[in-house]
């Protein structure tokens, strides 16, 4: 290979990365339907999971935890699509679990791992990208990871040591939080409730 071809591959190479600072003032801000994230300096974006039929299972989410919330039962808050940081790669899990002291050292720009992650995995995320985030968030110790799939009616739940564990809910199983947050249970069923309350 000569010294120009290999110089040319060198450059496109280089073009890839991109740094954090540069990743925030073009990527954060972006609203094009896509979830940008940086990994050590390469962007990967994905179409978002969360599209607008699935937001129902976000509101019911919420507000399980709102009701448990009120009675003094949880701590804390859910937070949808939070920017933090697992391993050094940047990620932006549809949910997840913040402490408050957790939020306050976020808002001192220290970084964060939340012990407890929601994904809802839609048809268009591929396989070999939940793989690497789950890879990230077993590396940064998450303790619990909830994979819900509204196209297969069912939650996975990832705990145990580097999160080996994984029971599959369906229907009337319980899907729990524990040992992150005991209270934090509720139904498949519940999960994926579309009833009108007006």
């Amino acid at each position: 290979m000569s010294n120009a071809s290999t110089s040319s591959i060198q450059t496109m190479a280089a073009a890839k990365y991109i740094s954090w600072e540069g990743f925030q003032q073009k990527y954060l801000v972006k609203e094009d339907g896509f979830k940008y994230e940086w990994l050590n300096g390469e962007v990967e974006k994905t179409p978002y999971s969360m599209n607008g039929a699935q937001l129902y299972i976000v509101m019911n989410l919420l507000a399980h935890f709102s009701i448990l919330k009120a009675k003094n039962m949880v701590a804390g808050v859910l937070m949808p699509e939070a920017d933090l940081f697992f391993d050094g790669h940047h990620r932006r899990p549809d949910i997840c679990w913040l402490t408050k002291s957790q939020i306050l050292a976020l808002a001192e720009n220290r970084k964060e791992v939340p012990a407890f992650v929601i994904e809802i995995i839609s048809g268009n995320d591929v396989m070999n990208k939940v793989v690497r985030k789950m890879n990230d968030y077993r590396a940064a110790n998450v303790q619990v990871v909830w994979h819900i799939l509204p196209e297969h009616g069912e939650v996975h739940i990832y705990s145990g040591e580097k999160l080996e564990h994984m029971q599959v809910c369906k229907e009337e199983d319980i899907c729990s939080a524990a040992p992150v947050i005991p209270t934090y249970a509720l139904s498949v069923n519940n999960i994926f409730a579309k009833e009108d309350e007006a």
